[in-house]
């Protein structure tokens, strides 16, 4: 089974997380197929990539019954978000708009790949939460970028409260560019390519360009530090105590200094 499906014509591309069994979660073969995805939008030369999510889920986030089954899991969880991190950038530098479309849970890292993209479009039972603090790690996946568009305190707010954000306070944080009822989600979603595709594209690239350059100049410095906070974070004794609490059902132990 093929965890991402991908299409493209008419210069659309679309790149759907496939396993909504699942919940969509971010592990390394999610990630490498969604990387594959993106190399190819990028060859197709698309205009307009749109990313949508298959289930009840847009993503659930890290896989982390794979983290609590790592003999190291610093390592593993340095390789995963070195390359979703891969995935982020192109996403943010490649030659088309990105739109993203969140129905259900956007967790963790599934937050971060949603807001990746250059406008999320957001049904009204989406749902946005950081959580990461709550099993004991660091954010990544460009989560620390949001600083730029959220404000330095809405995403401490975020990051260390951990609250579940509904898909419409989401747009008054400046999040989500739109929402809609779910039923109407992808005839919305289907009139904003319309708009983008008869637009100019050299346009439309030149104002993505200058407004992530302008809003976060040090991406790839700032992507390589959260990789190394959630590596030394996931191989801390809090983070395998926070992983192990979660998949048990109970609140985390965390030491107290």
């Amino acid at each position: 089974m093929s965890l991402v499906d991908y299409r493209c014509s008419n210069g659309i591309a679309r790149i759907r997380l496939d396993d909504g069994a699942r919940g969509n979660p971010i592990d390394q073969a999610m990630v490498d197929a969604l990387a594959d995805a993106v190399r190819q939008a990028r060859a197709d030369d698309a205009h307009v990539v749109v990313l949508t999510a298959a289930g009840k889920a847009f993503s659930v986030g890290g896989d982390v019954s794979a983290f609590a089954a790592a003999d190291d899991p610093g390592r593993l969880i340095d390789d995963l978000a070195e390359s979703l991190h891969r995935v982020i950038s192109e996403l943010h530098r490649m030659n088309a708009v990105v739109v993203s479309v969140v129905a259900g849970a956007a967790a963790g890292a599934g937050l971060a790949l949603a807001a990746a993209a250059d406008l999320v479009l957001a049904g009204e039972s989406a749902r946005f939460t950081l959580a990461y603090t709550k099993i004991g790690l660091s954010p990544d996946g460009g989560s620390s970028l949001l600083t730029a568009s959220l404000g330095l305190h809405r995403l401490l707010r975020l990051a260390l409260l951990n609250p579940v954000v509904s898909a419409r306070e989401a747009r008054e944080l400046g999040l989500v560019a739109q929402v809609h009822p779910d039923a109407e989600l992808e005839a919305a979603v289907e009139e904003v390519v319309g708009v983008l595709r008869a637009g100019s594209r050299a346009a439309q690239v030149a104002v993505k360009r200058l407004a992530r350059e302008t809003a976060t100049p040090a991406e790839e410095s700032a992507l390589r530090r959260e990789t190394l906070s959630i590596r030394e974070r996931a191989a801390s004794a809090d983070g395998r105590e926070g992983v192990a609490a979660f998949l048990e059902k109970r609140a985390p132990a965390f030491p107290r200094a």
